[in-house]
């Protein structure tokens, strides 16, 4: 797998959580061992079921984990972006495989550890060790979070949740509000949410004439009147 040359220039490494507080030469030889993948919108990274011995670290895009249900249907669980990471059961679990599909829902850009490179750096630096095992029980508790709003019969809470997360990980502050651009489309939404993708629509329609949001296009959500949406999560 050929290395990233960007990596190499820049230190993407900077801006992985678990990285952070290495120095610039460790963080120099960490850049060293991996190696790059460029990867194209709708790409399938992992899938369930399958092994693999790689750690992926996401320098630019975002990747979707989800789940087929036994209905059939696509259950998203998490989207990660810039400095999350992914692939990392099979490297600490034996004989274990994915429990999650991976697939790019923009252009992406990923870094690449192998198992032996993972060890050789868990043994040199075990504070990584401590930062993996805290990014995995933030992982852990979003996903709790989410049975937890799933499993209410009020489609609003589920859809207000959704907003909420994408207004932490995704919000700017603008003139005119909190600006998100959505990670997700209207399918990847209803996906997300456990409804259909015309309930979806017909919710966030609401949501716009109760002066919450302001739809612009099928990318932007203007978060208008933030304090009413957070009611919804109460």
């Amino acid at each position: 797998m050929k290395k990233c040359d960007h990596c190499t220039h820049n230190l993407c490494a900077k801006k992985v959580p678990i990285f952070a507080y290495l120095s610039e030469n460790e963080l120099i030889k960490i850049v060293n061992m991996t190696g790059n993948r460029k990867i194209h919108k709708g790409d399938v990274i992992l899938r369930e079921g399958e092994t693999s011995s790689i750690l992926y670290i996401i320098n630019e895009g975002k990747i979707k984990l989800s789940k087929i249900t036994k209905a059939g249907k696509e259950q998203i669980v998490h989207i990660l972006s810039h400095g999350d990471f992914f692939g990392e059961m099979n490297l600490f679990i034996a004989n274990s495989s994915n429990n999650y599909n991976a697939v790019a829902i923009t252009d992406a850009n990923l870094c690449t550890l192998s198992k032996i490179d993972l060890e050789k750096l868990l043994l040199e630096f075990p504070n990584i060790s401590l930062k993996i095992l805290q990014e995995i029980s933030k992982r852990l508790q979003d996903t709790e979070n989410l049975a937890q709003t799933l499993a209410t019969n009020d489609v609003e809470i589920r859809i207000a949740y959704m907003i909420g997360e994408f207004m932490d990980k995704y919000g700017v502050n603008t003139k005119k509000g909190l600006k998100i651009e959505c990670p997700l489309s209207r399918e990847e939404m209803a996906n997300y949410t456990g409804v259909s993708r015309e309930t979806i629509s017909r919710k966030l329609k609401k949501f716009e004439n109760l002066g919450i949001i302001e739809l612009i296009g099928n990318k932007i959500i203007l978060i208008k009147d933030e304090e009413i949406l957070r009611t919804y999560l109460t």
